[in-house]
């Protein structure tokens, strides 16, 4: 077959009959098929005239970003924006093609993937467990970041441990009544932020209060709902006097609804965000926060899938906490 521009393995798997990934595990002599199928595709690979050489050296030539709609305005989202520079990054360095994608539930993923004709995927934020389904049907390696599967390879920042740094912070400060505004616990992330404000209140011998964790109305806008949490908190009988927010956008919205309150911050309120997104050392006042390096989770997922089949596990980047303005010691 004489063509002029290379023979794709998409294109091969189609000649050959078999997925993308039964053609990948053959032409890298990987277990789990049988020297019948092997052989076939490996005629079928010469017939075509396919580098095999390109794929046995394990590196993609074409990668492809899925990010979950509801994260799709990188301009609004400023946390996978800098997530995808990370991929970039390396994908220049690397001569490797990017191609991106946000994806739903009810979406075609399988016709939108097979069409941008990708050799592996990373996959950034939440996604629910049918839509990773459809991402491992298509046999691609894969890296998830930001969430976490069994069987697969995931980058994560460390969840825990930042929650538990940044409410260890409020208590140090001499806070005695730590709410903590969060999204749905559904979210790999989330739910280990969660679990670490819980742990550090523990360890302070303070037992959490279920009223004091209020989670995000995700029928209404991110200023809307931030705004709402803060309400129900400063409409306790006892409020608290300091907040954890699972994200820094929360907090700035929450810290913005305290002032047009009244209220002073952080002799009234202290703040700690998480995330460190650009803005957070710019609001007024600026935002104490868990800084996460956000371009390393991309690099990392990547640099993974350079290496040749991800695997599975987790690996988690560390974390540190920034303190601003929004939760000093007024004393």
């Amino acid at each position: 077959m004489s063509s002029s521009s290379p023979v794709t393995l998409r294109a091969l798997a189609a000649a050959a009959g078999v997925s993308v990934g039964t053609v990948s595990r053959a032409l890298k002599n990987q277990p789990g098929l049988s020297e019948q199928t092997r052989g076939e595709i490996l005629r079928k690979a010469d017939e075509l005239g396919y580098d095999v050489l390109r794929l046995r050296a394990g590196k993609p030539k074409r990668v492809l970003f899925l990010l979950n709609r509801c994260h799709a305005s990188l301009r609004e989202n400023p946390f996978y924006s800098v997530v995808l520079h990370g991929v970039e990054e390396v994908c220049r360095e690397e001569s490797v093609s990017l191609g991106l994608l946000s994806v739903g539930a009810g979406d075609p993923i399988a016709a939108w993937i097979k069409r941008q004709d990708p050799e592996a995927l990373v996959a950034a934020g939440f996604f629910d467990a049918q839509t990773i389904a459809e991402f491992r049907a298509t046999e691609l390696p894969l890296v998830l970041v930001d969430h976490a599967s069994p069987g697969l390879f995931c980058v994560n920042d460390d969840n825990f441990r930042g929650a538990w740094l940044a409410t260890t912070h409020l208590l140090q400060q001499g806070r005695q009544r730590i709410a903590m505004i969060s999204g749905p616990e559904a979210h790999h992330s989330v739910r280990l932020r969660a679990r670490g404000y819980r742990k550090a209140l523990f360890d302070a011998g303070r037992p959490a209060d279920p009223d004091l964790e209020i989670v995000l109305d995700p029928s209404v806008d991110y200023a809307t709902a931030a705004a709402k949490a803060m309400q129900r908190l400063l409409d306790m009988p006892q409020r608290p006097d300091a907040v954890f927010a699972y994200n820094d956008e929360t907090a700035i919205h929450a810290m913005a609804h305290c002032q047009s309150r009244g209220l002073d911050i952080p002799a009234d309120m202290a703040f700690v965000g998480y995330d460190d997104i650009a803005s957070a050392a710019h609001c007024r006042p600026s935002l104490s926060t868990i800084r996460v390096d956000k371009e390393a989770l991309g690099r990392t997922a990547v640099r993974r899938l350079l290496q040749g089949e991800p695997g599975q596990g987790e690996l988690l980047l560390p974390v540190d906490l920034i303190e601003r303005e929004s939760s000093r010691s007024t004393a």
